[in-house]
């Protein structure tokens, strides 16, 4: 016989029949909840049956994994969490907005990720460009963005109820260990939903201007990189040092250094405290 699900009831599973009751309605953007057991990569799913061309496809599709063996984040980096333990999903977006705005897409994400977990959970959550989110200096979630054909499937991993001990990194932090007001993967998982829905709704009605969106401004509010002293560490391989001074119309971090603004528009950034270099 196989395993209840119910059988760590500090881990309750997910329900994809009260998902989709909660989150798909007429005229919402939200098209279909699949909720699976395990899967390798809800990103990698998603993206072969955009290719295709499965029903489950369509623009709004969530697919959420309660686990993933081969989960992934940005430069090939793994993510990782016992089942149950995190919110660990992807959508089907096809945004109509001019290409070049079509990096702020992740960021809006992130933000929508970061406000709704914020208000439902009474923690901080402040964002780390292009992707993450974070508690203090310590990572809870990440976000990823991959074109596929016409869509865009945005991936996010959020920690909720990993111990101290189940954490990936000590860089990592989780919502159970910063003692978050809630560890209901339920309704945060609707919150993050509709909170994206709303953003996406003002984005894509702006024609993907940040500025006319509002995005621009709510992204500085909650951003823990603009105004810091940084290191990116470039595809290119060579570190860059300076101060992060703000983000182009395209999404691209503007980093003044060395008498000049480099507008980058990938890089893993670090914080760096003073007297660090």
């Amino acid at each position: 016989m196989a395993e209840s699900p119910y059988t760590d009831l500090d881990r309750p599973p997910l329900s994809q029949e009260a998902l989709n009751r909660a989150l798909v309605r007429p005229g919402g953007l939200w098209s279909g909840v699949t909720v699976v057991e395990e899967t390798g990569s809800t990103n990698a799913d998603m993206a072969a049956a955009v290719r295709a061309g499965a029903r489950g496809a369509d623009e709004g599709a969530v697919l959420v994994a309660e686990a993933q063996s081969a989960g992934r984040g940005r430069l090939g980096r793994t993510w990782s969490a016992p089942p149950r333990s995190s919110l660990m999903f992807s959508v089907v977006l096809r945004p109509t907005v001019p290409p070049p705005r079509l990096g702020w897409l992740p960021l809006l994400t992130g933000l929508a990720a970061a406000t709704a977990v914020g208000r439902l959970a009474a923690v901080d959550v402040r964002l780390k460009w292009p992707n993450d989110l974070l508690i203090g200096e310590r990572k809870l979630a990440g976000v990823l963005a991959e074109r596929v054909e016409t869509s865009i499937i945005i991936g996010v991993g959020l920690n909720v109820s990993l111990s101290a001990a189940e954490l990936p990194v000590a860089t990592a932090t989780s919502l159970a260990v910063e003692q978050a007001a809630c560890l209901d993967r339920d309704p945060l998982l609707r919150a993050v939903l509709r909170e994206l829905e709303a953003r996406y709704r003002a984005w894509e009605a702006a024609g993907g201007d940040p500025g006319a969106s509002g995005l621009r401004a709510d992204y500085l509010a909650a951003s823990a990189t603009i105004g810091s002293e940084v290191r990116v560490e470039l595809p290119s391989g060579a570190p860059l040092t300076g101060t992060a001074t703000g983000l182009d119309d395209t999404g691209c971090l503007i980093v003044f250094s060395g008498g000049r603004e480099h507008a980058l528009s990938a890089g893993d950034v670090i914080h760096v405290r003073p007297g660090e270099s």
